[in-house]
């Protein structure tokens, strides 16, 4: 038998889940959303909870399955397009496919700052990558902070191995672009 209370959820995991959703869709408004969302149905399967997990791992697994559902109806939409959109490819590359002189990888140098300079930089990462496509940025986060492997994010995201690449690639470009106008000037 399960000892929840569903009366201390919001108290006891509401800023623990609103800031692993936050992590990985890079949106207040819908980070907010899915954690309600969470609660609604956590509530709603209240009956179906045996105990052999924590509460808490309960909760972030309802989030976690919200979050990837996101993602997956965000990719139906998205996916179809990207076929398609090679819009941003001209901005990097020329029609040889060479790196055009202004947009070819600079020298970041070592940079192994301070912890205060690693906080400034983690913080300018998050604002470059909240200007990602969301579907980008999910790949992305589920890539480098999640440790997902490849064929687990497309099986995650409903998407094939080739727009995975195109997803991560085109990301990395856009991140790269933000970090050299923000941080490596």
């Amino acid at each position: 038998m399960h000892t929840c209370d569903p009366n201390l959820w919001v108290d006891q995991y509401a800023d623990l889940l609103y800031r692993f959703a936050l992590v990985r869709v890079s949106d207040g408004e819908l980070a907010r959303d899915l954690v309600q969302e969470t609660f609604i149905a956590a509530w709603k399967g209240l009956g179906s909870f045996e105990g052999q997990a924590s509460e808490k791992t309960w909760l972030y697994s309802i989030l976690r399955n919200k979050i990837v559902d996101h993602y997956r109806a965000e990719a139906r939409n998205i996916v179809g397009r990207l076929e398609e959109s090679r819009e941003d490819e001209h901005v990097f590359f020329d029609e040889a496919e060479h790196w055009r002189g202004d947009t070819a990888p600079r020298d970041w140098g070592g940079a192994h700052g301070s912890s205060v300079e690693k906080k400034e930089f983690y913080g300018v990462l998050e604002r470059c990558k909240e200007k990602l496509a969301r579907i980008q940025a999910a790949v992305f986060t589920m890539k480098y902070l999640d440790d997902l492997d490849s064929e687990d994010i497309c099986k995650e995201l409903c998407i094939s191995s080739s727009n995975y690449w195109v997803l991560l690639h085109r990301a990395k470009l856009h991140l790269r672009q933000c970090l050299e106008r923000n941080w490596f000037v």
